[in-house]
């Protein structure tokens, strides 16, 4: 992901995908060396889906998996799942962590499918209510 990708959609983020994650937060993620963003786009070059990686010393923490609303179900988070990982075996890591909301079944069977699994919870994480289930792939 560029600036220029970000600024694609930046008029659209909050609508099109989830508004979580804002246009502040993901330029700032952009210019964190730490931290790694792909896209996905459709046929007509539009953005359909970003994720993002955070490398920490020998581990790496995905921030995020986010596909296009109008886009779902069609395998787009599941490619990006796959690329992540892939960057992640090249700089050797062995180690990925992430966290879900418990409500979001649909991440949670993604994860799960790539043989993530359950480490720990935090309670009332997200918005002080639900609660943020944090998975791990050991590779």
């Amino acid at each position: 992901m560029t600036i220029e990708d970000l600024e694609e959609i930046k008029d659209v983020l909050k609508n099109d995908f989830d508004d979580f994650w804002n246009y502040n937060i993901l330029s700032q993620e952009l210019q964190n060396e730490n931290s790694y963003y792909i896209v996905a786009k459709d046929e007509q070059e539009q953005i359909v889906g970003f994720a993002g990686v955070q490398f920490i010393l020998d581990e790496a923490d995905i921030t995020n998996i986010v596909t296009k609303k109008s886009a779902r179900n069609c395998g787009i988070a599941t490619k990006l799942m796959e690329k992540l990982i892939k960057i992640c075996e090249q700089k050797n890591i062995s180690n990925i962590t992430l966290e879900v909301n418990e409500n979001n079944i649909y991440a949670i069977k993604l994860y799960e499918k790539f043989d993530f699994k359950e480490i720990g919870r935090r309670k009332k994480y997200y918005n002080g209510i639900d609660t943020a289930i944090i998975m791990e792939l050991k590779k």
